[in-house]
């Protein structure tokens, strides 16, 4: 059954999604699984791709956008609005919604920004997976 961990971001906005998401997606590669990364938007994911290059100068995420020609043979995939190609194991969902292939994935990742239309909609999504009956875990950041 999928697994699915909600990042609760500190309200006062020290911390971006975008980078959360960055520390999250080394940890998984490092671990040696491979990751998709569902954006709310083609803005999002180019933005996302941009920041993954620059994340960490002494570290390399090899990654790709999804409907490029290197996505389905990269470990890390960012897209928005499908699923992606191939197999991967983690889904990072920044996207505000429980998307619908979240299913097939071994972890989902829900990040929970600070400001309160995000924690609605985190909470939405949390009793969602709750009535469900997925295994729910907080990690408070």
């Amino acid at each position: 059954m999928t697994r699915i961990d909600f990042y609760v971001l500190p309200e006062n906005g020290s911390s971006k999604p975008e980078a959360v998401t960055c520390r999250i997606t080394e940890k998984a590669y490092s671990q040696g699984h491979r990751i998709f990364i569902h954006t709310k938007s083609r803005e999002q994911a180019q933005n996302l791709d941009q920041l993954l290059w620059t994340y960490k100068q002494d570290s390399f995420l090899p990654h790709a956008l999804c409907g490029t020609e290197l996505a389905d043979d990269s470990p890390i995939q960012i897209g928005f609005g499908s699923e992606p190609n191939g197999h991967c194991d983690v889904l990072i969902n920044l996207s505000g919604e429980v998307p619908g292939f979240f299913s097939r994935f071994e972890r989902v990742a829900e990040l929970v920004a600070g400001d309160d239309d995000a924690r609605q909609r985190s909470r939405d999504s949390f009793r969602f997976y709750k009535d469900r009956g997925y295994p729910l875990h907080t990690h408070q950041l």
